[in-house]
């Protein structure tokens, strides 16, 4: 019977290199037996990721500009509730100077996340993004700080940003609603997403792997999910509980389902920048090489300052110092160099079709 399932796994997963998408049954029957022919998979990946990158693995400089999140998400450390938060701002000074010394570490991306957070104006962000962009015009902005209004992508855009990066969380209604406070809406977080389609972003997308109450079934709708959403990012991670949240019990994700994901999702995407995750490098001191060995081609080391970093806190134990550190950019260079692949030193830019869909 195990023979007959590999030959079956193979089959699917050759079909799916050539046609970049499958049945939900078919997703399921490949993630449900992940142990049998999770090596076919990788090797498949690992090729689809050298025939369109080759061996480069791009680097984005995080600055993590602020803590407070007027959200309330069951998940998150950072959220509105949750008084043990260490609470910061960081000034434009401040993310001026992560992106010099980011530049001169040789970074050319610069991801500037934060929670939603209500001081930040679209003037104050329109004013940050113009004169990084005015310092370095070689250089690529992504924003990762949630959901704002169409008129307010469309400022940020012109204002010069290239790239946003708005996680789902989920593609299932009803688990988006297990996760998320009753004010925060599935649809609205769907609706952003294609808005900044619409505008003409590199647009990024992602979820948590083994959240609390996903099934395999839900594994599934994501893979359909971003089939349909085309995103030009895909940012996923395992779910690693933090202590101060109503999911603190909660069995964090695994590593081992995290890289099935990321299979699928490069051969599903070709074209995808798809990031080995602080998160996977979290939960397994190896699994950003992991990452990068089943498809992965883009780390994102922390350029924010020294004395902040443990403050953005999205989950318990994650790693902020050593190699995850922009500092440390020639650990990160040997320790990618093990998985034969290099950090190269460009904007990285999406390597598919541009078109505003």
């Amino acid at each position: 019977m195990q023979k007959q399932h590999i030959v079956m796994c193979n089959e699917l997963i050759d079909k799916l290199r050539i046609e970049k998408k499958l049945s939900k049954k078919e997703y399921l029957f490949l993630i449900k037996n992940r142990e049998e022919c999770k090596e076919y998979l990788f090797k498949n990946s690992s090729e689809v990721r050298k025939e369109v990158y080759g061996n480069d693995i791009y680097i984005r400089g995080l600055i993590e500009f602020t803590n407070y999140c007027k959200n309330d998400c069951l998940y998150c450390g950072i959220r509105r509730s949750n008084k043990n938060a260490q609470r910061y701002r960081l000034t434009k000074e401040d993310i001026l100077l992560c992106a010099k010394q980011g530049y001169e570490l040789g970074f050319r991306t610069f991801v500037l996340q934060g929670g939603e957070d209500p001081f930040y104006s679209d003037e104050i962000l329109i004013n940050i993004i113009k004169e990084i962009k005015l310092n370095y015009p070689d250089c690529a902005i992504t924003l990762s700080i949630g959901e704002r209004s169409f008129d307010s992508y469309k400022r940020f855009k012109k204002a010069g940003a290239d790239r946003y990066l708005l996680r789902h969380e989920t593609a299932d209604k009803y688990h988006y609603q297990k996760l998320h406070p009753k004010e925060m809406s599935y649809e609205n977080r769907i609706k952003c997403l294609e808005n900044l389609k619409k505008l003409g972003y590199q647009v990024g997308a992602g979820f948590m792997v083994g959240s609390p109450y996903q099934t395999e079934e839900n594994l599934v709708k994501e893979l359909v999910f971003l089939e349909n959403l085309k995103p030009h990012m895909v940012g996923i991670g395992p779910f690693i509980p933090h202590k101060d949240t109503p999911f603190k019990d909660e069995k964090a994700g695994t590593v081992e389902i995290t890289l099935f994901m990321l299979g699928l999702i490069r051969l599903i995407l070709p074209n995808v920048l798809l990031p080995a995750t602080t998160a996977l490098g979290t939960i397994d001191p190896l699994g950003r090489e992991k990452g990068i060995k089943a498809g992965a081609n883009v780390l994102m080391p922390n350029l924010s300052p020294v004395n902040v970093r443990k403050k953005y806190m999205l989950y318990d134990n994650k790693i902020c110092t050593g190699d995850e550190a922009a500092q440390c950019i020639e650990c990160l260079k040997k320790r990618i160099d093990s998985t034969g692949c290099k950090i190269v030193t460009s904007r990285g830019d999406y390597k598919g079709e541009k078109s505003n869909e």
